[in-house]
């Protein structure tokens, strides 16, 4: 039978104690993380969310109270009374390290089985077991602290831009479905059979409305829900910190984001960063990192040899310059030594699995380079290459050479891949950047076709609007992104407040009117009622916290998250209905698998 803690209140957490307090009496209530049995003396560590105290027992203490502590195993729950006093052996692994609870009271409040892993070890255990028991596995200090992390950033959140005059505001969670880029989760009306809701990809029709209502500042914690493939960075429902300004401009929206970045990283890691944040235009991170989301901690930039290439009688290169495309290349310094002849080929694997037809290289390990393309130059065209390139013996350079943008994104994904194999990222840096200037369209590689690379609601560059239907290449968006050390954090833009404008939008897109009046009628009826300027963006709760606390998914800052196949181990979702309720929602599954 378990004991009661009636009479007991908690004095403060676990790891709150310190030297200050030796004397005092404390009660505390936690879980055993371990307990040590000397024959005359027991030690367990106690946890709670906050960290770990030792409490001692030994011979002056009561001997029921005593055989109690010989009985307890890991993960307990326990209540102690005791008081504080300074450890002889100090322990400076952990912020109590230096004193113990001598217990003068102590109840087991609940027992617990064997459990399925070690606790303090659970990161070595698969995630098959420790996502099945994920409430065992939130115990871990690692995991703890991360959430713990995630709730100090929401908190931070909403003190910013409370005391920047934002309002909270809920918008609804079942929407009508209205494409957004991705597959929406649907939810089935019973009232209504044969009609669905959809779970908001983001609030962003919603947003806009508040402030054609005249609530020019609104910011909300937004649960947003995608049906798309997993990855680490991704999961099917996220949080973000969304906003909405009125009477702004893109400089408006960047610079109370800026504040927000500033004062999250002071108050959670003590990280000074500048004020006002490096921006770089879309095009330039393309050219020169490869991605619009570029990792600016090291160098390794691509460089341009077309000129250079078309000069050679290497026809791989000319074919590709030839059908408009072009050769890109990366230099990366003293990699002779770790890319072998053998890793250079699995690299050239990889680069086909990402698009590319083949990677050209020349190493230069000796004192002549090896050159994979050699036997088509003519002599001095590789020293020149090389030259160009401010190339040295004991580097190594990769090239491709393909359509312009496909070579780009191919040679920008090695580039992180080179890298992190030379082991050339720093640890400690937070290299935050404004991408600007983004495309309003981009080709459709399969269909040659132009497609919108924002939502339909952004609004483009005044001096773009005359190439909407002349030159859509040319046609830049009111856009921007946030980047963190390679990591897309958060989108943004300007929206279009015309009604007119914002129809045209949706017939570019390929939308009819009829379908146009069906999906956003009351968008576009609400602009009939005067709009201000507004913009907004939504900044990433989850990928923020992931970056902060050094995780390598999303999972470990997700109290509950989804895998893979967008499952939940732990409770089964999804699953099965009864043929009650699929008959009160009026849906018949046709196959169900067994």
């Amino acid at each position: 039978m378990s004991d009661s803690i009636k009479g007991l209140k908690r004095t403060d957490y676990c790891a709150n104690f310190g030297i200050k307090n030796v004397g005092d009496t404390v009660t505390v209530f936690g879980w055993v993380q371990r307990q040590r049995d000397l024959g005359n003396l027991v030690f367990i560590d106690l946890r709670d969310r906050t960290g770990i105290i030792q409490l001692s027992f030994n011979d002056h203490t009561d001997r029921e109270i005593f055989a109690k502590a010989q009985s307890v195993r890991s993960e307990y729950v326990v209540a102690a009374v005791g008081t504080v006093a300074e450890r002889e052996s100090k322990n400076k692994d952990i912020p109590t390290g230096d004193i113990e609870v001598i217990v003068t009271d102590f109840r087991i409040v609940s027992k617990a089985d064997t459990p399925p892993f070690e606790i303090e070890k659970s990161e070595k255990v698969g995630d098959d077991v420790t996502l099945k028991y994920r409430y065992l596995n939130l115990r871990n200090e690692k995991l703890t602290k991360n959430i713990l992390m995630r709730h100090k950033i929401a908190q931070i959140a909403r003190d910013y831009f409370y005391s920047n005059d934002f309002i909270e505001i809920e918008t609804p969670m079942m929407i009508k479905s209205t494409p957004e880029g991705a597959r929406d989760y649907v939810v089935p009306s019973r009232i209504h059979n044969g009609k669905f809701y959809a779970l908001p990809q983001s609030p962003q029709i919603y947003k806009q409305l508040t402030m054609i209502a005249g609530f020019d500042r609104y910011i909300q914690l937004a649960r947003c829900f995608r049906d798309e493939d997993l990855r680490a960075d991704r999961q099917p429902e996220f949080t973000q910190i969304d906003l909405e300004m009125s009477f702004v401009d893109c400089d408006d929206i960047m610079s109370m984001a800026e504040g927000f970045i500033s004062r999250l990283m002071k108050e959670t890691i003590n990280v000074d960063i500048p004020a006002q944040l490096p921006r770089m235009t879309f095009a330039e991170a393309m050219n020169r990192y490869g991605s619009d989301k570029p990792d600016t901690r090291f160098d390794m930039l691509i460089e341009d040899i077309s000129d250079w290439a078309d000069t050679t009688d290497f026809v791989v290169f000319k074919n590709a310059i030839a059908a408009g495309g072009a050769v890109k290349a990366i230099v990366a310094k003293n990699a002779a030594a770790v890319y072998s002849r053998k890793k250079i080929d699995k690299l050239t694997e990889h680069a086909k699995g990402i698009g590319a037809g083949g990677l050209a290289y020349i190493r230069w390990a000796d004192a002549e380079p090896n050159c994979s393309f050699g036997k088509f130059l003519k002599e001095g065209q590789l020293d020149a290459l090389l030259q160009q390139l401010g190339a040295e013996q004991g580097d190594v350079v990769f090239i491709i050479s393909d359509k312009a943008r496909k070579a780009l994104t191919v040679m920008g994904a090695l580039r992180q891949v080179v890298a992190k194999e030379l082991g050339i990222i720093p640890e400690g840096m937070w290299n935050y950047l404004w991408i600007t200037e983004m495309p309003f369209f981009e080709m459709d590689e399969d269909t040659g076709e132009w497609v919108a690379a924002h939502h339909p609601f952004t609004m483009p560059m005044e001096d773009s609007i005359q190439y909407l239907d002349t030159d859509k290449s040319k046609v830049k968006a009111q856009a921007f992104d946030l980047v963190l050390n390679g990591t897309e954090l958060s989108s943004g833009s300007m929206r279009i407040t015309d009604c007119q404008l914002q129809n045209k939008m949706f017939e570019l897109l390929g939308m009819e009117q009829e379908e146009i009046d069906a999906k956003f009628g009351f968008l576009v009826d609400a602009y009939h009622y005067a709009a201000p300027p507004h913009g907004g963006m939504g900044i990433g709760l989850d990928r923020l916290a992931m970056l902060i606390c050094g995780a390598d998914s999303l999972r470990d800052v997700v109290a509950f998250p989804k895998v893979q196949n967008a499952s939940e181990p732990m409770s089964g979702a999804p699953s099965t209905i009864d043929d009650i309720q699929l008959d009160e929602l009026g849906l018949n599954i046709d196959s169900k698998d067994e």
